[in-house]
């Protein structure tokens, strides 16, 4: 009998309609155009404005676009993991809510979230419940409402983030395909440098949170950013050598959207072409959980059946990791 593994045998995804231009964030906050390209890469982002609407509505479009492209029932699926670091309350599972929604009444549910690296933890539990043989179909969604946290007087955070999701579908293979190999790690000491603080546990809200803007999200750019662009570079150099990869093994790069730079020194570690990086942080910035899975979803015409992908991230925690996936279909 062959070996079971976990491929993805369907992609979907949403982003928002409102469009926020760096243009307009001229109007809003000290910066320019120019100043966030050049650092960033991104020139625009989408932000969901209806009011009530959150992560859940972002991981139900998603999950019934790829319902619709694979003629799927929901009713099949096993499981539904939403990957987010924003869900939509506490205690009340997010998951759960998208699940009873697009149907799927025959799945269980439940929220990970490991900030930016969600969807890449993500992966590998879906892959780990295939493997073993007792699930069939495990629907994966990454989603994030990030403008729910995001203070648009704050420079440094505003001009980074948007809104949006991406969903796709883990299925038994027997040829070979799917998921590989994986690294994945995490650091609890980095948790100081990005950080949405109140509204947990250890901060909850007070009478003063919001006057203070205590419950917006916190980034130390500089530590952050230069965490990211080592131990994603690290973990995507090292996937390679520990599966005997060439820079011309890879067909893709699908590393995490959070600033070009950091997405160009993982190609450069690597030796990859541009050519073979996928890249949509000019239209929707760094949508954390959904990065990963919108790549897929934009790139999915041009992926092929065999193609090897590089999956890498990292995230606040800190969380960082990187995966190796065979491509299961054309």
């Amino acid at each position: 009998m062959s070996k079971i593994t976990a491929a993805i045998t369907g992609v979907g995804g949403y982003v928002p309609d409102f469009v926020l231009t760096n243009k307009i964030l001229e109007t809003m906050v000290d910066t320019n155009d120019e100043w966030i390209t050049t650092r960033t890469g991104i020139k625009e982002r989408r932000i969901l404005k209806e009011e009530g609407k959150g992560t859940s509505f972002l991981a139900i479009k998603a999950a019934e676009d790829l319902l619709r492209k694979k003629n799927l029932n929901p009713k099949d699926i096993d499981l539904v993991i939403v990957a987010t670091a924003t869900p939509d309350m506490k205690a009340a599972s997010t998951a759960a809510y998208t699940a009873t929604q697009i149907g799927a009444t025959n799945a269980f549910s439940y929220d990970l979230e490991a900030a930016c690296s969600s969807f890449l933890f993500g992966m590998s539990t879906a892959s780990a419940y295939i493997e073993s043989g007792r699930y069939k179909k495990v629907l994966l969604i990454g989603a994030d409402k990030n403008s729910s946290f995001i203070n648009y007087k704050d420079r440094a955070t505003c001009i980074i983030f948007g809104d949006g999701a991406g969903a796709v579908l883990f299925e038994p293979n027997e040829e070979g395909l799917g998921l590989q190999d994986e690294i994945l790690r995490s650091n609890g000491e980095g948790r100081e440098f990005l950080q949405a603080t109140y509204g947990g546990s250890s901060y909850p809200i007070k009478a003063d949170t919001f006057d203070e803007g205590k419950h917006y999200v916190f980034q130390d750019g500089k530590t952050v950013f230069k965490n990211a662009v080592f131990n994603m570079a690290d973990v995507a150099e090292r996937i390679l050598k520990k599966n005997d990869l060439t820079n011309d093994d890879i067909s893709w790069l699908v590393a995490h959207q959070a600033n070009k730079r950091i997405i160009d020194a993982t190609a450069n570690r690597i030796n990859l072409d541009d050519s073979k990086v996928m890249m949509n942080i000019q239209k929707y910035g760094n949508t954390t959980s959904a990065t990963l899975p919108l790549l897929l979803n934009d790139y999915e015409s041009q992926l092929k059946k065999g193609d090897k992908i590089i999956f890498a991230a990292f995230g606040g925690g800190f969380t960082w990791g990187s995966i190796y996936l065979k491509w299961a279909y054309n």
